[in-house]
């Protein structure tokens, strides 16, 4: 059993460490857009190499944990998700990497001059903003190892979705009145869908820590059953 603990207190610390890094990652990648630099740009792709190599220690710890250790209860639920857990951050490291490939693309070799404006309308930094608060918030949630924080992540993510309903309706008008700059907007859209997906995989990695200190599995219940 104290083999166990120190299994899992090691788990939770390889977890931390990805956390870290995926933030890391979304934040550069919003500073790229802004002051848009190749370095930067580069750096945000030897980054996600990282945070794959880790995935895969993860996932691997938490198949070694359940084949030697045979964990129960708390234990099993804590692994499970974590794996879970893991898969989503992962995730969120690959929306971060789509935005610095759209500024080396677009911003840095791009044929034609990009129109700034385009982040203006699409709300993309807010959206970073939000984005990385979100996250922050749930990683709270993990560390104190509280389900009532976690569930406030069913609200919080509203203002996200909110957001990519009206860059939505923003970039289509764009589009109508810029014919010649379709790509950048379009461009612009896949990210912001990326960004919204963030919110999702936040809302995820909340249910997991809900079920793994509750054992209550949140997935496809309404918003009167999660809390909302």
């Amino acid at each position: 059993m104290a083999h166990l603990v120190l299994e899992i207190q090691q788990l939770k610390q390889e977890v931390y460490a990805m956390w870290g890094l995926v933030l890391e990652q979304l934040q550069r990648s919003q500073r790229a857009l802004h002051t848009p630099d190749s370095a930067l740009v580069k750096e945000v792709s030897r980054q996600e190499k990282r945070i794959n190599t880790r995935e895969l220690k993860i996932e691997r710890h938490c198949e070694s944990i359940i084949a030697l250790h045979t964990p129960v209860a708390i234990d099993l639920r804590f692994v499970l998700a974590v794996l879970k857990i893991n898969t989503s951050l992962e995730r969120v490291g690959d929306a971060a990497k789509a935005m610095a490939q759209f500024v080396r693309r677009f911003v840095l070799k791009g044929e034609e001059k990009f129109d700034p404006h385009l982040l203006a309308i699409s709300r993309l930094d807010e959206m970073c903003r939000e984005a990385i608060t979100l996250l922050e918030m749930v990683r709270g949630a993990f560390e104190q190892e509280d389900s009532t924080l976690a569930r406030r992540m069913f609200k919080e993510v509203k203002a996200l979705a909110d957001n990519n309903v009206q860059a939505h309706a923003a970039l289509a008008a764009y589009i109508q009145d810029h014919p010649g700059r379709v790509q950048q907007a379009l461009q612009i859209l896949l990210l912001v869908r990326k960004l919204d997906r963030i919110g999702d995989e936040a809302k995820n990695i909340a249910e997991e820590i809900i079920f793994y200190l509750e054992a209550q599995v949140l997935r496809h219940q309404s918003g009167k059953h999660r809390g909302q």
